[in-house]
């Protein structure tokens, strides 16, 4: 890095109504300036893209503060520290942190953790090893309360947290019913990953398919999607079932007012529980998740998919509607070359 290296950042210029269009990003440049002390430049070269970002960009209380107009992007990323002036990262370093979407991040250090590269690739660390990961497991584990021989149904199974959510229920030894989009999607469930059913959406009667898969109802649902799908979830809890609110990629675009369920009752009546999941109230133990996801990992019994697009920050809107348009697999990343 040399004083005259340039940043190229994307920041938010309005909030989107419905999905996020080109005018909503302003593309900017600055020069990376030198670490004050305590501070360390990170060159980003792997930016995760989730779903939860288009909650961040809009106005209101959240679970985290919105991202402000003209403000860099929030995003989780990778990197290598390429100049610094806090003793506890060396220039070379690869780490992970809230880094944005821009090419260099300034940082204090302060909730940059250092990575080992040669262990896994850079991208697992946003995905299996990253906040998927950790939402996937303590969602699950301590949310959904899972137990031995527990039937487990996975919305958004082929995204970055379901499909890793099927595989920790499969290791505890459950049965997993996945709910996915297009055949290739489903077949990647149970052919790869060991769902015992995959129910393509786009193409069955995901109500009577799901009847058939669990004619005894479900002991775990864990919702990524929201919407319609979760009514039909409703439908089938066996009794005590738990109901892991993690997201609801299906209503984070609509213009008009999120509906509700209106199997609600089915809680009533199956002594059942719905709770919300925010993955950053885990945050002091992280590292125990982290050592059992690796070893799983080391093990061949975990795979952590991701699924890279090589690009410039520039293509970053481009990028982030492939979340929304369902066409990708795993854990989309932006790998910057």
């Amino acid at each position: 890095m040399t004083t005259s290296t340039i940043n190229h950042q994307v920041r938010l210029a309005s909030r989107p109504v419905g999905l996020p269009t080109a005018d909503n990003w302003e593309l900017t440049e600055e020069p990376v300036p030198a670490p004050a002390d305590g501070q360390l430049v990170v060159k980003v070269t792997d930016i995760s893209l989730d779903p939860a970002m288009r909650g961040w960009m809009n106005a209101g209380k959240s679970y985290i503060p919105p991202v402000e107009i003209g403000a860099v992007m929030r995003a989780g990323a990778v990197g290598t520290v390429v100049a610094s002036a806090n003793p506890a990262f060396a220039v070379g370093d690869s780490v992970y942190g809230s880094f944005g979407v821009q090419e260099y991040a300034v940082t204090s250090g302060r909730g940059v953790e250092k990575i080992d590269t040669s262990v896994v690739p850079a991208a697992t660390y946003l995905a299996a090893l990253g906040m998927p990961g950790m939402t996937a497991y303590f969602g699950l584990l301590d949310v959904g309360r899972l137990k031995d021989g527990d039937t487990v149904l996975v919305s958004g199974a082929a995204g970055a947290v379901g499909s890793i959510v099927g595989q920790i229920a499969k290791i505890k030894g459950c049965r997993v019913i996945g709910i996915a989009g297009g055949a290739e999607k489903c077949a990647w469930l149970t052919d790869e990953l060991g769902f015992d059913v995959a129910i393509d959406y786009k193409g069955q009667d995901v109500k009577a398919a799901l009847r058939d898969a669990a004619p005894d109802g479900v002991d775990v649902y864990f919702d990524n999607v929201g919407g319609e799908i979760l009514d039909i979830a409703l439908t089938r809890l066996a009794r005590g079932a738990r109901i892991v609110i993690c997201g609801a990629v299906s209503q984070y675009n609509v213009t008009e007012p999120v509906k509700g369920p209106s199997n609600y009752l089915a809680l009533l009546v199956a002594r059942a529980s719905m709770t919300g999941m925010v993955v950053f109230d885990y945050a002091d133990r992280y590292p125990e998740a982290i050592a059992q996801m690796a070893g799983w990992l080391a093990e061949g019994r975990l795979i952590s998919r991701e699924d890279i697009v090589e690009g410039t920050v520039a293509d970053f809107p481009d990028v982030l509607l492939r979340l929304f348009s369902g066409a990708n697999t795993g854990k989309l990343v932006l790998a910057l070359r």
